[in-house]
């Protein structure tokens, strides 16, 4: 089992090392840049090109129905949903089959109001309740796919 990291801007790196740790899972970490690999887990540094989506192409070519993607990325999320993978947020929100076609509208709603000027800004940062529900989703997808299940979400 295999967890994949859209790294590059992902605020829960160390969350991640956590339960990989734990667990014995791979960590992938793939990104535009080179990133310190963690001493906590086992984890590989995939640097890819700076074409864009190079590190979701990446990504998405590889995860598959064992596997669990960690992204920010509603387009990744997806491309490795429909590849069988369990999907995860920073924010600890698991994407489903269910909720990418909502996530998806609501998307492509915010880039064509941030064209017209309507809405300004980006998301609102990280908080500690946040990292804690990531942790907490990260750990039961990895605890499910262990034994052979899917997590209750997905």
């Amino acid at each position: 089992m295999n967890i994949y990291v859209d790294a590059d801007a992902c605020p829960v790196k160390a969350e991640i090392y956590k339960v990989a740790g734990r667990t014995g899972s791979k960590v992938w970490l793939v990104s535009n840049a080179p990133l310190r690999l963690p001493t906590e887990c086992i984890s590989e540094l995939v640097v890819v090109g700076s074409e864009f989506d190079a590190a979701d192409n990446w990504i998405a070519e590889r995860a598959g129905a064992n596997d669990v993607v960690v992204t920010a990325d509603i387009p990744l999320a997806d491309r490795a949903l429909k590849n069988g993978a369990v999907v995860i947020g920073p924010s600890g929100r698991p994407f489903t089959t269910a909720s990418i076609g909502s996530a998806l509208a609501s998307r492509a709603l915010m880039a064509d109001l941030r064209a017209m000027g309507e809405v300004q800004g980006g998301n609102a940062p990280m908080s500690q309740r946040d990292k804690s529900q990531f942790l907490q989703a990260l750990d039961e997808a990895v605890q499910a796919l262990k034994r052979g299940r899917r997590p209750r979400w997905g």
